[in-house]
C-alpha cells in the first residue's frame, strides 16, 4: 500500500482559552507532549506531568519559552497514590479550578503469554489501567467540587483487536475503555464528561527505539492511509473532546485509526 502523506499542521483556534488542564506522561515527543503543546496553542493553561523529572523539566523549559506563564510541571508516577494526589492538589492550588485532565500515562511491552511473568503483567496494568483509575478518581473529586470538567483517557485500538505478545497491554487498554464508560455514567450527575481516544500507531522517536521495525511496518500497513499517525493528529482529537464542540459526548471511545470494530 502506498502511504498518504501527513497533512499540514493545523493552527490553534482558541478552543480551550481560559481552561486549566493537566496532561500526564507529557515529557516526551509522543501523544502527551503533543497534547500539551496543542492545548497551549488553543489557549489553555497546562500543568504537565511525567515520571521522568529531567525530561519533564526540559519540556517545561521548551514550552515555557513559546508560551510564557502558561505552562508548569509537576513530576508524578501514576502508580503512586501520594504523587497523584499531590499533582491534582498542585493543579487546583495554582488556578482554583481544574477544567480538563488527559490521562496519557501508559506502558507497553512484548511477551508471549505463556512466558509472561507476574511482574510484567502487573507493571503494565499498574501504569496503564490503575494509573488511569487513580488520576480519573482524583480528577473527579476535584471537578465535583467545582461543578464540571472534562476527562480524556488514552486507550488504544489494542483494546479491541487481538495481537500476539500484547495480552497485558491489550487487557489494560480494554480496561481503560470500560473505565471510561463507567466513569462517564457516574460523572454526568455533576457535569463532568469522560471520553477516550483509541490510537493505533502514533510515531515518535522513543517508540521507534523500543519497537521492532517489522512490527512498525506491519501496524503501518494495517492503516487505511498506509502511514502512521503524527502524535499531533491524535492530540487534535483530544482537543475536540476537551472543547465545547463535543459538549454532548460522554462515555465514548473515539478511534484515531481505521482499526476499530
Amino acid at each position: 500500500m502506498t502511504g498518504v502523506e501527513s497533512p499540514a499542521y493545523v493552527p490553534g483556534h482558541g478552543l480551550l482559552r481560559g481552561r486549566t488542564a493537566v496532561v500526564t506522561a507529557a515529557a516526551g515527543t509522543g501523544i502527551g507532549g503533543a497534547t500539551a503543546r496543542r492545548f497551549l496553542e488553543e489557549g489553555a493553561r497546562v500543568l504537565i506531568s511525567d515520571a521522568h523529572p529531567r525530561r519533564l523539566k526540559e519540556h517545561e523549559t521548551e514550552l515555557g519559552r513559546e508560551f510564557p506563564g502558561a505552562v508548569a510541571a509537576v513530576p508524578c508516577d501514576v502508580t503512586d497514590e501520594d504523587q497523584v494526589r499531590a499533582l491534582f492538589e498542585a493543579a487546583t492550588a495554582a488556578h482554583g479550578q481544574l477544567d480538563v485532565v488527559v490521562n496519557n500515562a501508559g506502558l507497553g511491552g512484548t511477551a508471549q503469554l505463556v512466558d509472561m511473568t507476574d511482574e510484567q503483567w502487573t507493571r503494565v496494568l499498574d501504569v496503564t489501567l490503575n494509573g488511569t483509575f487513580r488520576c480519573t478518581r482524583a480528577a473527579l473529586r476535584a471537578m465535583r467540587r467545582t461543578g464540571g470538567g472534562v476527562i480524556v483517557n488514552n486507550a488504544s485500538v489494542a483494546g479491541w483487536r487481538a495481537q500476539a505478545e500484547q495480552a497485558h497491554y491489550a487487557a489494560a487498554k480494554a480496561g481503560v475503555m470500560a473505565l471510561t464508560r463507567c466513569a462517564a455514567i457516574e460523572a454526568a450527575a455533576y457535569g463532568v464528561r469522560v471520553n477516550a481516544v483509541a490510537p493505533s500507531l502514533a510515531m515518535h522517536p522513543h517508540l521507534a527505539k523500543v519497537t521492532s521495525a517489522e512490527l512498525l511496518a506491519e501496524l503501518t500497513e494495517r492503516e487505511a492511509y498506509g502511514r502512521y499517525a503524527e502524535p499531533w493528529e491524535v492530540a487534535n482529537v483530544i482537543v475536540f473532546l476537551a472543547s465545547g464542540y463535543s459538549s454532548y459526548m460522554t462515555g465514548e471511545v473515539v478511534a484515531v485509526s481505521s482499526q476499530h470494530p
